[in-house]
């Protein structure tokens, strides 16, 4: 533990360190940006084999497919729950505090935003399936690549005996995986210098000013949904102290914070998860793979923020069928969304059609985006983290003692009712 609590302590004075050099030099301090270019790059390196290899892993370990369809039914509904629930916090909060209110911005000309076009839900869903899995594997296409991790993990439960030597061969390679996440998680402090510094060197305090209720209100809608909802849910379903919770995970959501990628903090949410909280592997590797992409509570409570900017600034009055459509496009919007920097602004324009909104009216928050983008994928993180300790809970394989190895061992030979034994000790 004593580790952990200086890994902690070392991203907090991290943190505090970028801030100062942010103001002292102002923009010149992008100079320690190839830090932080060196840290995103290092994280990113780890995404694709360790998703390949973790989620292989926890499919395979299941076993029973009707255990798997019980897992994925608790996590995909947690996941599609709370993100409906983030997005009605982020309207009601806009509603209540109304950033969009005495502000002198203005609609651009239409033409002069560019936004990407986005693909139909039909699409979105055949695109999961990869038609070459190595090249997603080369791509990096976290969904292509969960979809493949998934065939392959029930196949070798299928196969049984035959497919042994495969399924130690992931088993292997997914512990060589962690050991590359914990080796550079050391180099977490610099990275996050070098990605924070430059941001509060180029906003500065006074250019942040004229947008401050903006972020204000997404700030103050993303703690309280984590809080709140999270932390009923960690206490009510996974039976964990929700302070105990918010601090295993800190580490995770502050390198979120950092890099604004929640499929970028993918290999240390697992990290943190699993030796933190007490949750088995196979659940961690079955949950947060998934909720690096299904799970969007905080670009949701954006979405809703982000709408009633817009309107209010454009002296536009939303109606109820607008609220529905900005509701229902969230939720069912991020289910293809990536966990990369800057997808929210795509679910945005997305919402914005839905709601029958001016698109160009995502230039009024693109200059802020980043800030924004932070506190979002933060929130995106922490409900990854909360959906397995939840699922984990639900399924008896949430330990609070023991270590990882111990923990992970005792369960792959207990069935389900030994596991909720194991669990209760």
């Amino acid at each position: 533990m004593k580790l952990k609590d200086n890994l902690l302590a070392q991203i907090f004075v991290a943190f505090a360190i970028a801030i100062t050099l942010g103001l002292i030099f102002g923009p010149a301090i992008e100079v320690v940006e190839p830090l932080g270019e060196l840290f995103l790059r290092l994280i990113k390196f780890v995404i694709a084999p360790l998703v390949l290899a973790s989620l292989v892993v926890g499919i395979a370990s299941i076993g029973d497919p009707k255990q798997l369809g019980r897992i994925g039914l608790k996590t995909v509904t947690y996941y599609l729950v709370t993100s409906a629930i983030a997005v009605t916090i982020g309207l009601s909060f806009a509603f209540l505090i109304s950033p969009g209110e005495g502000l002198t911005i203005g609609i651009p000309e239409e033409g002069s935003v560019e936004v990407n076009e986005t693909e139909g839900v039909i699409a979105t869903l055949l695109n999961i399936i990869p038609e070459n899995p190595f090249a997603a594997l080369a791509s990096g296409s976290i969904l292509q690549i969960i979809f493949f991790a998934i065939f392959l993990g029930l196949a070798i439960t299928l196969v049984g005996k035959p497919a042994e030597p495969v399924y130690r061969f992931f088993e292997g390679f997914a512990e060589i995986m962690y050991k590359i996440t914990g080796i550079i998680m050391w180099l977490a402090p610099l990275g996050i210098i070098g990605l924070v510094a430059p941001v509060v060197g180029e906003y500065g305090l006074s250019v942040l000013l004229p947008l401050l209720k903006v972020i204000l209100t997404v700030a103050i809608a993303c703690i309280v949904h984590a809080v709140v909802i999270y932390g009923l849910a960690v206490k009510t379903f996974g039976k964990t102290n929700p302070l105990r919770f918010f601090k295993g995970i800190t580490p995770a959501a502050a390198v979120a914070f950092s890099t604004c990628s929640s499929a970028g903090t993918l290999p240390v949410t697992m990290k943190n998860t699993q030796e933190n909280l007490g949750v088995s592997r196979r659940i961690s590797s079955f949950v947060l793979p998934l909720g690096a992409t299904l799970n969007m509570d905080g670009t949701a409570i954006y979405q809703g923020i982000a709408v009633v900017f817009i309107a209010q600034i454009s002296g536009l009055e939303l109606s109820i069928m607008q609220l529905v459509a900005v509701v229902l496009t969230t939720v069912l919007a991020s289910i293809g969304a990536a966990g990369v920097p800057g997808a929210g602004v795509i679910m945005l324009a997305m919402v914005l059609n839905a709601a029958g909104m001016p698109l160009e009216g995502i230039a009024l928050v693109a200059g802020i985006d980043r800030i924004l983008d932070m506190f979002r994928t933060t929130v995106n993180v922490v409900g990854d983290a909360s959906a397995a300790v939840v699922v984990a809970g639900s399924e008896g394989e949430l330990w609070t003692d023991a270590t990882v190895e111990e923990r992970d061992d005792d369960f792959e030979s207990a069935g389900v009712d030994e596991r909720h034994a194991l669990n209760a000790k």
